[in-house]
Order: C-alpha cells, then sequence, then structure tokens
C-alpha cells in the first residue's frame, strides 16, 4: 500500500473571523506542505485543477513543478487535470516538463472534472462532456507511446496530426496516467479497457459501495485482456490530530462551511452535525481523528 496527500488549495473563510489566506500564502504554504510529505516519506502528493474562487491552483503542473526542485522521492501527481477542457498535447509537454524537473515523478490523473466553470473558460460546449474527455485520452495516450504522432478522432473537436513531434520527453516510458472517476461505471470500464489505473474520489456515504466499482474494474479488465494486478487508488477527505476532539472541532467548521457552499450550487442541504458525525463514523467516508484512529479508518478502506 502507498499513501499520500491530495489538495485542492482551498481558500476556505475561517468559519468564525470569516478570514481568508491570500492565494499567494496558499501556494506557498502548500509548497511547503510538499516538502514536509516528502520529508516524511509519503508516496505522492496530488494537486487538484479548478477555476474558481475558492480553490488557489488553476494550473497543477505549474505548482508540481516547483516541488519538484524541493523534493526528492515524492511522487507528484494532479488530482485531478480536467482533461475535457484542456488541450492534451499541452498536457503532455507540461508533465513531461514536471517529470524532467522531478527525475521521473510525474503523473497525470485525467478526469472529467465535478465543476463546470473550465467549459464556458474555454468556449467549450458542455453537451461535450464526455465525448471531449474520450477524444482527449484517446490522444493523450497516442501522445505517450510514440515521438512523433499521427492521430485524427472524429474531427470535432480537434484537428488531427500528421507525424508530428511532441517534445519535451519525459524520463518516464510512458508517463504514467491514471483515470480518475467519481463512480461513473462506463469511465471504470473505460479505464479497465485501456489497461490504465484508476482512481476513485470516495466524498461521501460508505466507502464499501464502491467496492462493486472496483470489482467491475476488474472484471473488465480481465475481458479486455489486460493485466489483472492494476493499481487502484481512494481518496477521501481527511484530517489528524492529536486528539479527536481536537480533530473534530477544528475540522468540522470548515468543511462544513465548503459542502455547504457547494451544496447550494448544486442543490444539496447544509451539511449538519448530523451528517458529519455519520461520515466519520467507522463505516463513513471521512477519516478524521488521532494517528491511530486514521490509520484503522485507512485499513477499513482499503480492506
Amino acid at each position: 500500500m502507498e499513501i499520500g496527500l491530495t489538495t485542492f488549495a482551498e481558500l476556505t473563510p475561517d468559519p468564525h473571523t470569516r478570514a481568508v489566506v491570500s492565494p499567494q500564502q496558499r501556494l506557498h504554504d502548500l509548497i511547503e506542505e510538499m516538502v514536509l510529505a516528502d520529508e516524511v516519506g509519503l508516496d505522492v502528493f496530488g494537486v487538484g485543477e479548478h477555476h474558481r474562487p475558492d480553490f488557489a491552483v488553476s494550473a497543477p503542473a505549474v505548482v508540481l513543478g516547483g516541488a519538484a526542485t524541493r523534493t526528492k522521492r515524492l511522487r507528484l501527481a494532479s488530482a485531478v487535470t480536467v482533461l475535457s477542457s484542456d488541450d492534451p498535447v499541452r498536457v503532455f509537454e507540461a508533465f513531461s516538463t514536471v517529470d524532467l524537473l522531478s527525475g521521473g515523478r510525474a503523473e497525470i490523473w485525467a478526469g472529467r472534472g465535478s465543476f463546470i466553470e473550465s467549459f464556458p473558460l474555454f468556449g467549450l460546449d458542455l453537451d461535450d462532456y464526455d465525448e471531449l474527455y474520450a477524444e482527449n485520452l484517446d490522444l493523450l495516450l497516442a501522445l505517450r507511446a510514440s515521438e512523433r504522432v499521427t492521430w485524427a478522432a472524429s474531427g470535432r473537436h480537434r484537428a488531427p496530426l500528421d507525424n508530428i513531434g511532441v517534445y519535451p520527453r519525459p524520463v518516464q516510458d510512458p508517463l504514467p496516467v491514471w483515470v480518475a472517476v467519481g463512480g461513473t461505471p462506463q469511465s471504470v470500464v473505460r479505464a479497465a479497457s485501456l489497461g490504465l489505473p484508476l482512481t476513485i474520489a470516495i466524498i461521501g456515504g460508505q466507502p464499501e459501495r464502491f467496492a462493486p466499482l472496483v470489482e467491475l474494474y476488474r472484471q473488465a479488465a480481465e475481458q479486455a485482456g489486460q493485466p489483472a494486478d492494476l493499481p487502484i487508488a481512494i481518496n477521501t477527505h481527511g484530517f489528524v490530530a492529536p486528539t479527536t476532539a481536537a480533530a473534530i472541532s477544528t475540522f468540522y467548521g470548515p468543511y462544513a462551511a465548503s459542502m455547504s457552499q457547494i451544496g447550494r450550487e448544486r442543490g444539496w442541504p447544509p451539511m449538519s452535525p448530523q451528517q458529519f458525525d455519520a461520515l466519520r463514523a467507522p463505516r463513513g467516508s471521512l477519516v478524521i481523528g488521532t494517528a491511530e484512529e486514521v490509520a484503522e479508518k485507512i485499513l477499513f478502506q482499503h480492506e
């Protein structure tokens, strides 16, 4: 098992003072967090992509490139790259650069994205959400497979490439590409059929409800003739503190505020203390508490 951290570099207001850390300070703190994660021996650190005022990172590769020069062994991942609304050539070039800077530690976690701001920002139609992702993933895999690329998909979303070289080339061959999903069976099957590692975001509910997705992934990989031991990662919200009470009192306010804000945008009810308690229960998705409690919860989710 490997253990790491992921972040969206949130700019959540303090629930008591309403003060917000500046984006400049948040990014500075983020690099220091990644340096510390490297020093204490964590395996991976993922940085998300968002195009909204409540998160500080819209260009994960830039942040990861900064961390690459200050870390030695930590794998550096996007969590996620919103591939539906990005150009695969630029994604490949950016992460190849991170790979070179880090000596072969970059990873692309390619997802469709759970927010929609990037679509109007880059002049894309949200109705093409899945079609864009499928086409862009196909091109991204072609780019990592060969230095010179000839590629043509449907032609609806991007011009074809005719024996064009894409540079720089990464240290790793191939550059790792994971498929990141939030629970869509079609995305799980796509990852399996392509032989790509899978990472699952467990944002709420009981982690065991995702077990059928993992089984589907294994079955689809076998049917597609892919290896049976493709890597799988899970991601869930967490917080560790010296005591359980300290973890709850520190984490609940900002977490409830953030989830309630997103809930208002999507028609969900506000986060309540009762819902929070259910999520941090032994079979809930939140991984919070003392180091011992967090370790026990991670082992439960792994099982």
